[in-house]
């Protein structure tokens, strides 16, 4: 794990956007296309901002959330709709999306589907991940229904979660398939989610999903 702090959230996002752009145009030198894992959430919207006018060949890039809420793509708590609307822009909108929704009553019954159309473009090349102050990382929530199944090493790539905590059932790509991306990235913001990555860092992924990729990860920070 290594930890960058940063001056201000305006120079996180520049800078991390950069670097984004740069893994993903090293990655196009060897592969022929390239998968961008994104979060939801308000925290890497300026990133997407900066990110969309970065100069690479975007029309390679396949563009995944790391999860989703179980709403329509137009509905405002769809993490798709946020990616759309503020990566998915100017130079990124020759990219391809590849939504982790489907017009089903429930994610279980859409989740063969989903996950035999998002397989060929895992492992990612790149992944940005967030964590709320419980520690969740994707929709990997402490006490979620679905969360051992996320969390196991033969996890399929994607799983259905449900939480109290949350309004809707969400689907989530699992630990084993976040771990797997040959880059991978988790952004937070302000101190109270400073100090939840501290408590992380010393607890199981069953008390702190997070914990699950930090090995692997580069924290990105700033108050």
């Amino acid at each position: 794990m290594k930890l960058i702090d940063y001056a201000d959230r305006d120079m996180l996002a520049i800078d991390l956007a950069q670097q984004l752009a740069g893994e993903l145009t090293a990655a196009l030198m060897h592969e022929e296309r390239a998968t961008l894992i994104v979060p939801g959430g308000t925290t890497p919207a300026p990133i997407f901002d900066a990110l969309c006018a970065a100069d690479l060949d975007w029309a390679r890039v396949d563009v995944m959330p790391s999860d989703e809420r179980w709403v329509p793509e137009d509905h405002p708590r769809s993490n798709g709709r946020l990616i759309r609307e503020r990566l998915l822009v100017g130079r990124a909108a020759a990219a391809r999306f590849l939504p982790l929704y489907a017009t089903a009553d429930t994610p279980e019954l859409a989740l063969g589907q989903l996950e035999q159309v998002i397989r060929p473009y895992l492992p990612a090349a790149v992944a940005l991940l967030g964590m709320g102050e419980d520690m969740h990382t994707a929709s990997l929530f402490p006490d979620a229904d679905g969360l051992a199944q996320a969390l196991a090493a033969d996890a399929p790539s994607l799983v259905a979660i449900r939480t109290a905590a949350q309004p809707e059932p969400r689907v989530s790509l699992s630990a084993r398939a976040l771990r797997g991306s040959l880059s991978l990235h988790l952004v937070i913001t302000g101190q109270a989610k400073r100090d939840a990555l501290s408590v992380a860092r010393n607890q199981p992924p069953e008390r702190a999903p997070v914990a699950t990729i930090l090995e692997n990860a580069e924290i990105h920070w700033a108050a």
